[in-house]
């Protein structure tokens, strides 16, 4: 299974409770970055030494207050006693406390309530014996047979479009314009820094994130720490309320740590930040999961493995992007190597290695792909150009709606995956294709009705709309902003995820897959650069 693979990044952590730093503030409308994001590493930046990680808190940390009541030196004035207070208070003070007395008492015989509120018990992050998961089959969070999938992918009555619009200038200032861009680096190598702090929330200014987006954001990141197992994985079936039958422990840590990294957490942040060692410990967990073949799946239903692997090598990629640490370079071009290695002929992945292609499964490593040159990590230029092929074959109305498949129709979340893709393998912002595609996303928005709820479609639409900006990306980010953070869990176990129950995929994904997909879209406003301002900074002045 490839134990041993790297050092343990939380060795000597065991206890991982929220840190006192960690921000708490009420909803609201007011933009506000709730979540202090460590400081990032650079190019260029000393290897982490691995055993500061157990140290540091030690060094900096407060010592305890002194709790003795002494105080050498000080003359402290004495103390009343009851007798002087009896003998020397005024006769006006006994009458006015008499007075009060009486008032509170009739106050108490009138206003008593008549049941006794309820007591809410609320649990913070804690580890126990049961929280080992490292037993169980492993399976993909999106694990349905070939004629599930085709069901529930079914063609859809999509409308027919008219011509698109004439294309609005992108009318949102962004800070991204004055980034400096390092030297000898593409403008992707940007794409992972609005996590950063400060750039975070001018982005979240610019995109018209509020204080009720992050602090959702932040109590899903909570729900997800309080879920992590003793040896740092994260599954699919929990301890939590609505999992999957079929457990994934790969599949579910990599779906975890890309909502803590998203919010720009890594392994190497400040202790005292929040969810910084719950991330040590999720990545100790998975990198010692992978084969010296640069695979992460191992057992289970074998129809799960390429989604795992998708997700961890995006998760890989981000980290190494995100840090630019030596210690993550080799696992990640690793990753990457074997995604290259596993695609079909015809130019997609779906279930097996080199066999057969669906636009469901080769979304995720279209962006898996699209990860590593963020990172800026190497792969054969006829991968991508072999993924160009095989989208076209499921493209439909020219390009601007996609199908599951070659032989079938149109569907709304293979459409909005299908333009993700296209935008990643660089369709222009002013493409009339791209540009109807979107426009049929703002006319199918999220909705929490019966029957209307589809993460996996929200997610993929989230990341069109955003890139797209102006007009597209503002009708679609004011119902997605208000309706995550509304139905999101207020109370109880569950707090800070959302009841999979109701969405399309929330009984194959379970809650744990509705929840970091979620996360994902409530991070959107600076987990991703938006590509067309990239290609700004790519053309120049």
């Amino acid at each position: 299974m490839g134990k041993g693979l790297i050092p343990d990044l939380a060795r000597g952590t065991e206890q991982t409770g929220m840190s006192s730093s960690e921000p708490r503030l009420a909803l609201g409308d007011g933009p506000l970055n709730v979540l202090p994001a460590p400081a990032l590493g650079h190019p260029g930046s000393a290897p982490f030494n691995l055993g500061e990680l157990t140290t540091r808190s030690e060094a900096t940390a407060p010592a305890p207050p002194d709790k003795r009541r002494s105080y050498p030196g000080v003359d402290l004035p004495p103390l009343f006693s009851l007798n002087e207070l009896l003998f020397d208070a005024p006769s006006w003070l006994f009458s006015a406390g008499l007075h009060l007395a009486l008032i509170i008492l009739l106050g108490l015989l009138i206003f008593t309530p008549e049941k006794p509120g309820e007591l809410l018990l609320q649990f913070d992050y804690r580890e126990g014996p049961e929280d080992d998961f490292s037993s169980g089959d492993i399976d993909a969070p999106l694990d349905l047979s070939e004629s599930d999938l085709e069901t529930a992918l079914a063609p859809q009555h999509l409308p027919q479009l008219s011509d698109p619009l004439t294309v609005k200038p992108m009318s949102v200032k962004s800070p991204l314009l004055t980034q400096p861009l390092p030297s000898d680096a593409e403008p992707i190598r940007l794409a992972l820094t609005g996590r950063e702090q400060g750039m975070q929330q001018a982005l979240l200014d610019a995109y018209g994130g509020t204080r009720g987006t992050q602090q959702a954001v932040l109590e899903a990141l909570r729900w997800l720490a309080r879920n992590q197992g003793k040896q740092g994985l994260w599954s699919m079936t929990g301890r939590y309320a609505d999992g999957t039958n079929d457990e994934n422990q790969e599949a579910a840590t990599a779906l975890a740590l890309l909502a803590f990294q998203g919010a720009g957490y890594t392994p190497h942040g400040d202790e005292l930040e929040p969810f910084t060692k719950v991330v040590a410990r999720g990545w100790t967990g998975l990198l010692n999961q992978q084969d010296e073949n640069g695979s992460f799946f191992h057992s289970g239903r074998s129809s799960g493995q390429l989604y795992t692997q998708a997700l961890c090598t995006i998760a890989i990629c981000e980290l190494y992007g995100m840090t630019q640490m030596p210690i993550y370079r080799e696992p990640a071009q690793r990753a990457v190597d074997y995604c290259t290695k596993v695609q079909a002929p015809e130019g997609g992945w779906r279930y097996f290695p080199g066999s057969g292609s669906d636009l469901s499964v080769t979304g995720w490593f279209v962006m898996a792909l699209q990860s590593a040159r963020m990172a800026g990590l190497s792969m054969p230029s006829q991968t991508l150009n072999r993924v160009d092929s095989f989208l076209d074959t499921v493209s439909r109305h020219g390009g601007s709606q996609y199908a599951y498949q070659p032989a079938q129709g149109a569907t709304l979340s293979m459409t909005a995956e299908g333009l993700l893709c296209r935008q990643f393998r660089g369709w222009q912002h002013a493409d009339p294709r791209l540009q109807q595609g979107a426009d049929l996303l703002n006319e199918n928005l999220p909705s929490w009705e019966e029957g209307e709820r589809d993460v996996y479609y929200w997610y993929y639409a989230t990341q069109v709309c955003h890139h797209m900006e102006s007009q597209h990306w503002r009708t679609w980010n004011e119902v997605m902003r208000r309706l995550l953070p509304a139905n999101q869990v207020q109370e109880g176990k569950e707090r800070g995820s959302w009841n999979p129950g109701g969405d399309r995929w929330g009984q194959a994904g379970g809650r744990l897959f509705v929840t970091c997909l979620s996360t994902y879209m409530l991070e959107v406003y600076y987990r991703h650069l938006p590509i067309y301002r990239l290609d700004l900074l790519n053309a120049g002045p």
